[in-house]
């Protein structure tokens, strides 16, 4: 009974992140707050869901293959979204007016002119 109730929570707890991220990358205003919504809430969702149906599954050899796929997801998701990230940056992808503060202001080489230069020239 406790264990029943246990996996139910963990399988709506990753529902409820998946679909917050899908919000997230519905509401959010550029690319590096979409990514970063879609991230965490994806690898929370998919761990919480695996570690669920690893209790469903109890001691098995699906067990532990949901275990090393968690351990990837762990490793994957948060790496992914830096390289990314990086190259949206890189590329020359705008920040968010709201944004306080561009830290890699100068300091990370373009690949190609910032958007905003692009868009100067175009007119």
């Amino acid at each position: 009974m406790i264990l029943s109730i246990l996996i139910v929570i963990l399988l709506m707890v990753g529902v409820f992140f998946f679909t917050v991220g899908t919000i997230g990358l519905l509401r959010l205003p550029e690319v590096y707050t979409r990514l970063h919504a879609t991230t965490k809430c994806d690898t929370l969702g998919a761990c919480s869901i695996l570690l669920g149906m690893m209790l469903y599954e109890g001691i098995a050899f699906a067990s532990v293959e949901m275990l090393f796929i968690i351990a990837f997801l762990l490793l994957a998701n948060p790496t992914a979204a830096h390289a990314i990230a990086r190259g949206s940056y890189k590329r020359g992808f705008g920040l968010w007016e709201g944004t306080g503060v561009d830290m890699y202001r100068g300091v990370v080489t373009f690949y190609t002119k910032p958007t905003e230069e692009l868009v100067e020239e175009s007119k």
